[in-house]
């Protein structure tokens, strides 16, 4: 049943649960180590220039780390890295135990074994109601076209099966 009336924020984010997405880390290191943050909400938002977004809460205790730095890495998860999503549910200080990650020379922090990454620099910060969105300019991107992505669905961790090619 549809409903068009106003929806609460409990029913929105259920009928927003409803509405695949991938899943992507956005990181960084600083003095402190590498820190990041899981996000859901990574998209194109231009080819020329080349610049993608993602929404970032803006109560997360990560943001104020990475607008320091100059530059973001932003790992798309492959399906088999539902292990990888859950550590970005850890503390901050331990989000990164136990997994292999690389440093770009501008500190965006790149995530093995991805099925896409993104060398990123923030562009414009916009705030939008409880979030903000990051709109990045893309240096340099690679992506393997045989690793499918992982999908968040109804508040869980999915893989999608191979489509057919046209």
């Amino acid at each position: 049943m549809m409903t068009t009336a106003f929806e609460t924020e409990p029913t929105l984010r259920a009928t927003m649960a409803r509405y695949p997405t991938g899943l992507v880390t956005v990181a960084a290191v600083d003095a402190d180590g590498p820190f990041g943050l899981i996000a859901s909400s990574f998209t194109s938002v231009s080819l020329d220039p080349p610049l993608v977004s993602v929404n970032i809460a803006a109560t997360s205790t990560t943001l104020p780390r990475l607008s320091a730095v100059p530059q973001w890495g932003v790992s798309v998860l492959a399906a088999d890295q539902p292990p990888v999503a859950d550590a970005f549910r850890r503390p901050a200080p331990r989000r990164f135990d136990g997994l292999g990650w690389r440093r770009e020379a501008g500190g965006a922090v790149l995530l093995d074994g991805a099925a896409a990454v993104f060398v990123t620099r923030p562009r414009q910060i916009v705030t939008a109601g409880d979030h903000v969105i990051a709109v990045l300019a893309v240096d340099r991107h690679s992506g393997d076209p045989t690793v499918d992505p992982l999908v968040f669905y109804r508040s869980r961790w999915h893989r999608v099966s191979a489509l057919e090619a046209d």
